[in-house]
């Protein structure tokens, strides 16, 4: 069974030549860099050669909301023909200097009609997609704010980029806001986690250094 994952990567990365041997401009965002214009609709889909983005919402309260991460092997936005308001809501930004191979909505419909794998791989990342925001409906609405913390370590260590391991390049400011928690909640289940030995913390990263006793206090539909 898969598992819900908050970083995307890899998903598409078969279809690598395919993408090249189609129309399509390749393209490079610097860190920071938005790849499209917040509150404008997503004109372009990218696939990711290499480098990291985050997907984020921010709310008008102020709190930001972040989604997902997208990496190498990922296509984001992914393909689709409807026009959802909520898309100008939300937010795509570089996390560090990316390359991609940008495609127009026209182009990447020409690939999806003619190429059936392709087709069915972006249904079954759709899936991915929409089981990671049932999990986060579903479960974590009813979890302690430890329990989250648990499971959304657990998960972004089994779902990180092979190159990455362990460690988990991530600030306690984004935690909270992929969680909804407080930095003061974030800062206690960190502590609580690094007393029991089964994290350790520098700057921007986390490493789980027990996962085995990480995953025994995540709740049953993170580990399955």
């Amino acid at each position: 069974m898969l598992t819900p994952r908050y970083y995307f990567t890899g998903e598409f990365c078969r279809f690598y030549d395919y993408f090249l041997s189609h129309p399509h401009t390749e393209k490079h965002f610097a860190k920071g860099e938005y790849l499209w214009r917040p509150g404008q609709p997503h004109e372009k889909i990218h696939y990711i050669k290499s480098g990291a983005l985050m997907h984020y919402a921010d709310h008008e309260n102020g709190h930001r909301k972040i989604i997902s991460f997208h990496g190498e092997g990922s296509i984001f936005p992914g393909y689709h023909t409807c026009g959802f308001k909520i898309e100008l809501s939300l937010t795509t930004v570089a996390l560090t200097e990316i390359s991609v191979l940008e495609f127009t909505r026209q182009q990447f419909n020409q690939m999806f009609e003619e190429n059936t794998e392709l087709s069915e791989q972006v249904v079954n990342w759709y899936s991915m997609y929409v089981n990671r925001l049932l999990f986060e409906t579903v479960h974590q609405e009813y979890n302690s704010s430890f329990v989250k913390i648990c499971n959304l370590l657990y998960l972004l260590t089994v779902n990180n980029p092979q190159n990455y391991g362990f460690d988990i390049a991530i600030t306690q400011d984004a935690l909270a806001g992929m969680l909804g928690l407080s930095r003061v909640q974030i800062t206690r289940g960190l502590a609580q986690l690094r007393r029991q030995s089964i994290i350790a913390t520098g700057r921007g990263k986390i490493t789980v250094t027990d996962l085995p006793a990480l995953a025994r206090l995540c709740s049953s539909e993170t580990t399955g």
